[in-house]
């Protein structure tokens, strides 16, 4: 296994190095960091994201999540966009992992959905969120008692 620098890895990508320290700190990309602390990516993981951001040898919109068509028959307007991290199907169930920057948002929905979405880790995909209820937590106090 091949480890490239970022800037090696963001020319081959053709994009910049900029935009790749940002995916490596949203967590995009998934990286080894040296002994000195530097982020260095394998071939897999160029291969990965080069299957990713062009599948099927076409190029994708860039943010599908904000175009005005996209689920337009859904009224939820609550949409998170994010990459599938991880898929487990068990049974007819599926919990599905979604990366949405720095942050894991898992959802458990039918083994049907996942086959019929063709959801794999490392695809783009929206957690559209439609709930009677919200509930709201602050850090640090998981028992809910005020101090």
């Amino acid at each position: 296994m091949a480890l490239m620098t970022v800037r090696a890895a963001a020319e081959k990508l053709g994009v910049g190095y900029s935009t790749m320290k940002r995916w490596i700190g949203d967590g995009r990309v998934r990286t080894t960091l040296t002994e000195g602390g530097h982020h260095r990516i394998s071939d897999g993981e160029i291969d990965r994201l080069t299957a990713h951001n062009q599948p099927s040898g076409k190029a994708r919109p860039a943010r599908p999540a904000e175009t005005d068509d996209t689920l337009a028959g859904l009224s939820a307007r609550n949409r998170l966009l994010g990459f599938v991290e991880e898929v487990r199907v068990d049974g007819l169930l599926a919990q599905v992992r979604l990366r949405v920057g720095n942050q894991t948002l898992t959802a458990v929905v039918t083994a049907d959905a996942v086959h019929a979405l063709k959801l794999r880790r490392g695809d783009d995909a929206l957690a559209v969120i439609k709930s009677t209820e919200v509930m709201i937590a602050k850090p640090g106090n998981a028992n809910g008692r005020r101090r």
